[in-house]
C-alpha cells in the first residue's frame, strides 16, 4: 500500500493513543508510582515517534524500510491501547481475577516491553535515509489530468462552461475570483480548461495565464511562475522574496500602458489556504478587469473567502444520461453502442461510478481492452475493490482519490475511515455519526465547546473537503444524513481492511476475522463468532437475523445493533461489556431495561428510540457520564395523531444526570403519582447542560414548573412539549426574565389559551411548530419579527379567518406549512413579505377557496404543495404560473404541475 496512506494510519493511531494515555494518567490519580512513571516514559517515546512520522510525511520517497516500520508502530499503538483498556476493565470489576491474557501483576512488564520494542524500532528507523523529491506530485497531476483533458470526448460540461464564460466576460473593472470546487475526479480542471480555451475568452482577454498550484508548490514558487508568465524580469534577490515578487506583479498589472487590458488567471489544483491568502495581495482589487479561476478539492478554502467579488461554483457529478453516454463512448470505442446482453451489468458498473468522470473513463477504457462478454464485465464489477488497490488494474483511480485522504490531518483520518463501517447506499444520520466518533474517542476537546460541537466541525470540514457528501439537508442547511461516493467507499474499505481499522463482513463465512480485529461491521444474515476476538472495540450489525454477544467483546466501547429483531435486552451486555460508551438498541422489540444497567458506568449514549421500552429503571442514575438518553417511539397505529409520540417514565431523580445533553421524550405525568411527576419536573432545572429536551403528557398545572426549569437551561437548543391530552391546555406563559435564549427549535403540541410572549424574544429561533394550539389570537404578529426563523408550521393552531403577512416581515422564512386551519378563508401576502419563501404547504383548509392574495410577489417560491384543497389544480396552475412546481394531493392521488 501507498506509504503515505500507511503513514497516515500509523500517525492517527499514535495521536489517538496519546490522547487516551494522557486522559488515563490525568484521571487515575492513585496509580502506583512505577506504573505512572512507565506510562509517562511511554508518552515521551510515542511523541518522539509521532514527530518522526510527521517528518517522513514530507518526504516523497521514505525508503524501502518505511512501510514495515510504520506498520510496527501502528501495531504497537494498538497494543498500548489494549493495555490501557484492560487496566480500565480491571477497575470496573475488581472483584474478579484479571484476565489470564494480561494478569494484573504483568501489567508493568507489558508496558516495559512496549517501551523496549518502540525504542528498538526507533533506533532502527533512525538509520533510514529519506530522499526528498517532488516528482510524485507531477505524477499525481499527470494521473489526474491524462484521462480527462481531451476536450473532444468531454460530455456534460456545456452548461457550466457557458455559465463560467458569461461570468468571466462581464466587465466590472475590478478583481473577480471564482472557485471551482468538487471532489477528486469530477473534472474541475477539464471544465476550467474549456473556459480557458473558449474563443470568447481568447477574444476578450489580453493575457491568459495558467499555473498549477499543487501541494508541492509554495507561495514563492507560484509567484515566480506568475511573474515569468507575465514576461517580467526576476532578479536574483526577487527570486527569494515573496513581498518583492508581489510588488513586481502588481506594478506590471497597473502599468499605465496596460490599464485597459483584461486578464484571466487560472490557479489549478489549490491545496493550501495560506498560499491563496498570501497570493491575493499581489493583484489590484480595483481599476483592473482581472478574473482569477481557482480549482480545488478544498471547499473549506473557498468558503473561507468572503465578499461580493468571490463566487463559488460547485461542480456536480454527471447525470445518469451523460454518464451512460461517456461510459459507452469509452467502453465501445467503435460505435459507442452497448450490446443488449451487457446492458444490465453496464448499469451496475455505472451505479458504482456514481457520475464520477474519472471512474467512468478509467473503467470504460479498461473494459474496452477486454472481451465484451458478460462474464468478463461481471468479474470486473465483483472485483472492483481489489482492482482499485495499488497493485490493481484501476490503481490510477485510487491514486487520485487517496490524495485527498492523505491531505487530512491525523484527527480527521480516523473520522473519515469510520464511514467504511456503514453499508453502501445506506446514509448515516449526522448526529449518530458524530456521537459514534465521540464514543470512539476521536473528537478532541476544545475549551468552551462541547464534544458534539467539535464533532460537528469535523464533519463539516470533511464535507467541505469533498470527502463526505451531504445526502439530505435539513431546513437549517445542515445535513440530516451523510455518505461517501461509491468509489471512495471502496478505497476506504481497502484501507480500513489492510490497516486493521475495521473488518466488514458482507456475505459467506467471515474468513477475514483475526484475533487483532478492532472494529466489526456485520452486513450479512445469521452471524455468530466462533473464534476469539479479544480486541474488538466496536460492533455493528445492520438488520441481521441472529447475534450472539459473549465474553469475546470484553473491551467493547461501541455496540450498535439497531434493527436487530431482539425481543429481550441481552443480559450479556450489562454482565460483560463494562467499557461500553455507546449502546444503540434502536428499532428492536425490547420492552424493558434491567437494573443491572448500572454496571455500564462508562456509558455516554443510550439510544432506545423505536423500541417498546416505556420505563427506565432508577439504575440509570448511576451512569454519571451519560450525555444522551433517547427513549421514545412513534406509534403510527395510534387512534389519534396527537398521541403518536410515546415517551417513557423517568426516575424522579433524573436531574442527577448532570452531564445530560439530550433527554427525550420524558413523561411528565403518571396516573396516581402527582407528587412524583411534580418533583421530577422541578428537578429538571439541574440539567443545565441540556441541549435537547422532549416532554410529553404535561398537565396544565405543571406548566409553570416546567417554565421555571426551562429558564435555568442556558444551553437549550431544542424544546418539544406536548400536553396530557388534546383537550388539556399548555400553560407556558410563566417564563421569568430567564429564558432559553439560544433556543433554535420549538415544538408545542396542545391547546394554548394565549400565545407565550417569551417566544417573541427568541432571536435564535429557526423552526417553530404549533400543533392543536387552537389559538383564538393570531400568532403571526408575535412571530413575524424573529430574525432567523426559517420554518413555521401551524397545524390546527389558529381558529381565525385570516392570516396576513405584512411587508418586510419574516425576513428569513423559507418554509410555511399551514394545515387544518378550519376557519381560515383568506391569506394576504403584502408586497415585500416572505421574500425568502421557497416552499408553501397548504393542507385541509377547506374554507380557503381563493389563491393567497399576493402569492405572485413571492419570486423565490419553488414549490407549492396542496393537500385536499378545494381549488382546481389546473386552474390554479394558470393563476400561479411563476411557481416552478405544484404538487396537488386529492384523496391520496398526486398530480404534479411543472413550469413550462
Amino acid at each position: 500500500m501507498d506509504p503515505g496512506i500507511v503513514g497516515g494510519i500509523a500517525g492517527s493511531a499514535v495521536s489517538y493513543v496519546l490522547l487516551k494515555l494522557d486522559a488515563f494518567v490525568t484521571r487515575e490519580l492513585n496509580l502506583k508510582e512505577n506504573i505512572n512513571r512507565a506510562l509517562g516514559d511511554l508518552g515521551i517515546e510515542l511523541r518522539g515517534i509521532q514527530n518522526l512520522i510527521k517528518e517522513s510525511a514530507s518526504k516523497e520517497d521514505p525508503g524501502d524500510n518505511y512501510t514495515g516500520w510504520i506498520q510496527e508502530v501502528r501495531d504497537q499503538a494498538y497494543a498500548i491501547e489494549d493495555v490501557l483498556d484492560l487496566f480500565k476493565l480491571h477497575q470496573e470489576k475488581p472483584w474478579r481475577p484479571f484476565l489470564s491474557l494480561h494478569p494484573i501483576d504483568n501489567l508493568i512488564n507489558d508496558i516495559e516491553r512496549s517501551l523496549q520494542r518502540i525504542e528498538r524500532t526507533r533506533k532502527r528507523y533512525s538509520s533510514i535515509t529519506f530522499t526528498r523529491t517532488n516528482s510524485g506530485y507531477y505524477t499525481d497531476h499527470h494521473v489526474r489530468m491524462a484521462p480527462l483533458f481531451n476536450l473532444d470526448t468531454v460530455v456534460g460540461i456545456e452548461e457550466p462552461t457557458k455559465k463560467l464564460v458569461t461570468w468571466a466576460l462581464e466587465k466590472k473593472q475590478r478583481l473577480e475570483v471564482m472557485f471551482v470546487v468538487g471532489m477528486a475526479g469530477l473534472g474541475k480542471t477539464t471544465l476550467v480548461h474549456s473556459v480557458f480555451e473558449s474563443q470568447w475568452v481568447k477574444l476578450h482577454f489580453y493575457h491568459r495565464v495558467w499555473v498549477t498550484a499543487s501541494k508541492s508548490k509554495t507561495t514563492l514558487d507560484i509567484l515566480i511562475l506568475l511573474v515569468e508568465k507575465f514576461g517580467c524580469t526576476i532578479t536574483q534577490r526577487a527570486a527569494a522574496d515573496v513581498v518583492l515578487l508581489k510588488q513586481i506583479l502588481k506594478q506590471h498589472l497597473l502599468n499605465q500602458r496596460l490599464l485597459d487590458k483584461r486578464y484571466v488567471i487560472v490557479l489549478d489544483d489549490l491545496w493550501v489556504k495560506e498560499v491563496w491568502e498570501s497570493l491575493k495581495d499581489a493583484f489590484p482589487k480595483n481599476g483592473k478587469d482581472i478574473r482569477i479561476i481557482i480549482t480545488t478539492r478544498r471547499g473549506d478554502i473557498a468558503n473561507s473567502c468572503t465578499g461580493d467579488s468571490v463566487d463559488i461554483h460547485k461542480i456536480q457529478p454527471l447525470s445518469p444520461a451523460w454518464a451512460k453516454h461517456l461510459f459507452h463512448q469509452k467502453a465501445f470505442s467503435t460505435n459507442s453502442t452497448c450490446p443488449p446482453d451487457l446492458e444490465e451489468v453496464s448499469e451496475s458498473i455505472l451505479q458504482e461510478c456514481d457520475g464520477l468522470p474519472l471512474g467512468i473513463i478509467e473503467i470504460g477504457i479498461f473494459l474496452s481492452l477486454k472481451s465484451p462478454t458478460k462474464s468478463q464485465w461481471k468479474t470486473l464489477h465483483d472485483s472492483l475493490e481489489s482492482e482499485l488497490r495499488s497493485t490493481g488494474e484501476l490503481s490510477n483511480i485510487m491514486k487520485v482519490l487517496s490524495t485527498s485522504y492523505k491531505d487530512l490531518p491525523y484527527h480527521l483520518k480516523y473520522c473519515f475511515l469510520y464511514t467504511s463501517i456503514f453499508p453502501e447506499n445506506n446514509p448515516v444520520k449526522r448526529r449518530r455519526l458524530v456521537r459514534l466518533w465521540i464514543a470512539e474517542g476521536f473528537v478532541i476537546e476544545k475549551r468552551g465547546r462541547t464534544l458534539e460541537e467539535v464533532g460537528e466541525e469535523y464533519l463539516m470540514e470533511l464535507i467541505d473537503r469533498n470527502l463526505i457528501k451531504a445526502n439530505e439537508l435539513d431546513f437549517d442547511g445542515l445535513p440530516k444524513s451523510v455518505g461517501v461516493h461509491s468509489l471512495m467507499l471502496k478505497m476506504i474499505l481497502s484501507i480500513a481492511h489492510e490497516e486493521n481499522f475495521c473488518t466488514v463482513c458482507t456475505g459467506g463465512a467471515p474468513r477475514n476475522l483475526t484475533p487483532n480485529t478492532r472494529r466489526l461491521s456485520i452486513q450479512k444474515q445469521d452471524f455468530e463468532v466462533s473464534q476469539l476476538l479479544p480486541r474488538v472495540r466496536s460492533f455493528f450489525s445492520f438488520g441481521i437475523a441472529k447475534i450472539k454477544i459473549d465474553a469475546n467483546f470484553k473491551l467493547l466501547n461501541v455496540l450498535d445493533i439497531q434493527g436487530t429483531p431482539l425481543e429481550e435486552f441481552p443480559s450479556a451486555i450489562t454482565k460483560l461489556l463494562l467499557l461500553l460508551r455507546y449502546l444503540s438498541l434502536r428499532k428492536t422489540n425490547i420492552k424493558s431495561i434491567p437494573s443491572s444497567l448500572s454496571n455500564l458506568r462508562q456509558l455516554e449514549i443510550l439510544d432506545l428510540k423505536q423500541t417498546l421500552v416505556t420505563k427506565v429503571p432508577k439504575a440509570v442514575l448511576q451512569l454519571e457520564k451519560l450525555r444522551h438518553l433517547l427513549v421514545y417511539r412513534y406509534n403510527m397505529e395510534s387512534a389519534l395523531p396527537f398521541d403518536i409520540v410515546q415517551g417513557f417514565k423517568a426516575p424522579k431523580r433524573i436531574s442527577e444526570l448532570k452531564n445530560l445533553q439530550t433527554l427525550s421524550f420524558v413523561k411528565a405525568s403518571v396516573q396516581g403519582r402527582m407528587s412524583w411527576h411534580l418533583r421530577m419536573i422541578q428537578g429538571l432545572d439541574n440539567l443545565t447542560q441540556l441541549r435537547k429536551l422532549g416532554v410529553v403528557e404535561l398537565a396544565k398545572e405543571d406548566g409553570a414548573s416546567l417554565c421555571h426549569s426551562i429558564g435555568k437551561m442556558p444551553n437549550l437548543r431544542s424544546l418539544s412539549v406536548a400536553s396530557l391530552r388534546m383537550d388539556v391546555p399548555l400553560e407556558l406563559d410563566a417564563m421569568t426574565n430567564k429564558r432559553p435564549d439560544l433556543l433554535q427549535r420549538l415544538y408545542l403540541k396542545g391547546p394554548l389559551q394565549k400565545f407565550p410572549r417569551w417566544i417573541s424574544s427568541l432571536s435564535d429561533l429557526m423552526r417553530i411548530r404549533l400543533k392543536w394550539s387552537s389559538l383564538v389570537e393570531n400568532p403571526i404578529p408575535a412571530l413575524q419579527n424573529l430574525p432567523h426563523l426559517v420554518e413555521l408550521q401551524l397545524l390546527h393552531a389558529y381558529t381565525g379567518t385570516q392570516l396576513k403577512f405584512e411587508s418586510r416581515k419574516f425576513p428569513q422564512l423559507k418554509i410555511l406549512d399551514l394545515q387544518q386551519l378550519e376557519q381560515l378563508s383568506s391569506i394576504v401576502m403584502e408586497e415585500g413579505s416572505l421574500r425568502c419563501l421557497q416552499k408553501l404547504i397548504i393542507s385541509q383548509c377547506n374554507k380557503l377557496v381563493d389563491v393567497p392574495r399576493g402569492i405572485d410577489n413571492l419570486i423565490h417560491l419553488q414549490l407549492l404543495v396542496l393537500y385536499d384543497m378545494p381549488q382546481n389544480a389546473y386552474q390554479l396552475r394558470r393563476l400561479v404560473h411563476h411557481i416552478p412546481c405544484i404538487h396537488s394531493y386529492k384523496q391520496g392521488q398526486l398530480q404534479v404541475f411543472e413550469k413550462d
